[in-house]
């Protein structure tokens, strides 16, 4: 996710390919630019591909204590149907990265919706827990061809100066669809049952889809590549060679550890004594979201002032601060502590995603997935482990579980200090 929508970096490898019969200044008078031919086609299409995909891909989560009761399963097993989807889509943003550069960015983003649809369209009528995981882990690798291949097609399309605008705009339906989907699904599950509320969902995500499709511009700069495991592969080990990138995928995943811990759980949380509360309330707690696309956007100025580190441990600490509040057993104050979690970690989030784009000097979109990667592999262990944390001792569990994840990235972010602190050392030696 972007900073915006728990789902996808912002980074992206804006190297175009140009014809050798083209001029540079040719090429970008056919891009597309706001008010310009195809500009708001391409905005809308790009807006409701990330409705669908962040809908779909999160459209269990507020509805954890409803299957967990309709299979006669713990929270520890009812959260794999989370976890399956965002593990899919961590092990599988690489390889479609890789297919979009070879297949095209619009081809491949439209096989992935289509695939995930029609397994949406499945979803309800899952007969087992064990079946409706699968069709989880299938749906979230077939989504893992949007965030891979949006940001390219953006970057290919899209003149330069409009480019931040446009990624902000296929943002902004990343944090829709994963708010309203979570929202959506709680009320109507209230009424009708969740299978019901993932079907509608599903609906919606199709009608989506065949607007994405015929929507979207076709590519008039995308030039396919060859699909050389090789070069991917020396690539790919030249970011993980990197100290620095290392430790920001790390700080990524422990961010998202206990993103997906807590909201996988907080409804078995507020649906029980002595809170107690319906479950289409327990969904519009999901509407927390939006201080997440305020923190994330305030994440530059924040950087300004306390700089890259400092601006991680004030996420970090916000996290904390939090994750104390939340364990009251006040309505308002676990709010109050929601509020401070999800603040905390979009700005940590927003702030280690923007790093990597600046950090990586070339192959800025395998750096980008591998972020992804990373992000994606922590939230499916913080639906897992915070699930299971929770069975086995309450609320406290997953608490303490989510303290531990922030005191790695107090750690991963004092070792960067150090490490800063020493080659400035050598440079003054030198």
């Amino acid at each position: 996710m972007t900073p915006a929508s728990t789902g996808a970096s912002t980074s992206v490898d804006a190297v175009t390919a140009v014809p050798p019969t083209s001029s540079a200044a040719s090429v970008s008078e056919t891009r597309m630019s706001p008010g310009g031919p195809g500009y708001r086609r391409m905005s809308l299409a790009l807006f409701l591909a990330g409705v669908a995909t962040f809908a779909l891909l999160y459209s269990t989560q507020a509805l954890l204590p409803l299957i967990s009761g309709d299979y006669a399963v713990s929270a520890s097993d009812a959260s794999w149907t989370v976890a399956a989807a965002t593990g899919g889509l961590a092990l599988f943003v690489l390889p479609m990265s890789a297919l979009s550069e070879r297949f095209g960015r619009r081809t491949v983003m439209t096989a992935s919706l289509a695939v995930a649809v029609t397994l949406g369209l499945l979803v309800p009528f899952a007969p087992s827990l064990g079946a409706l995981v699968v069709l989880r882990a299938l749906q979230g690798a077939a989504l893992a061809g949007l965030p891979a291949s949006a940001t390219a097609y953006l970057a290919e399309e899209v003149t330069p100066k409009a480019l931040v605008t446009a990624i902000g705009l296929f943002v902004a339906g990343n944090s829709v669809g994963g708010m309203s989907g979570r929202v959506i699904t709680g009320w109507v599950a209230q009424e009708w049952g969740w299978r019901v509320a993932v079907g509608v969902i599903g609906v919606v995500a199709v009608a989506c889809a065949v607007a994405f499709r015929l929507l979207l511009p076709a590519p008039r700069h995308f030039r396919a590549g060859s699909l050389r495991p090789g070069v991917l592969v020396r690539t790919v080990r030249e970011h993980l060679s990197n100290p620095l990138l290392r430790r920001l995928y790390a700080i990524g995943a422990l961010f998202m550890t206990v993103f997906g811990g807590v909201y996988t759980v907080i409804g078995y949380r507020l649906t029980s004594a002595p809170f107690s509360l319906p479950q289409g309330i327990v969904g519009s707690i999901f509407l927390v979201y939006l201080v997440g696309t305020v923190s994330a956007s305030a994440a530059g100025r924040l950087v300004g002032r306390l700089g890259r580190r400092g601006a991680l441990y004030a996420g970090g600490g916000t996290t904390a601060a939090g994750l104390v509040l939340s364990l009251a057993e006040s309505l308002p104050v676990v709010l109050l502590g929601l509020v401070l979690i999800t603040a905390g970690f979009f700005a940590g989030h927003a702030v280690a995603s923007s790093a990597v784009g600046n950090t990586a000097t070339v192959g800025r979109a395998q750096a980008s997935a591998l972020y992804q990667s990373a992000y994606y592999v922590g939230s499916s262990v913080g639906s897992t482990v915070g699930a299971v944390a929770f069975h086995a001792g309450g609320w406290g569990g997953t608490v303490a579980v989510g303290l531990v994840a922030v005191a790695g990235v107090a750690g991963i972010t004092l070792a960067g200090t150090r490490a800063a602190a020493r080659a400035g050392v050598v440079r003054a030696a030198a």
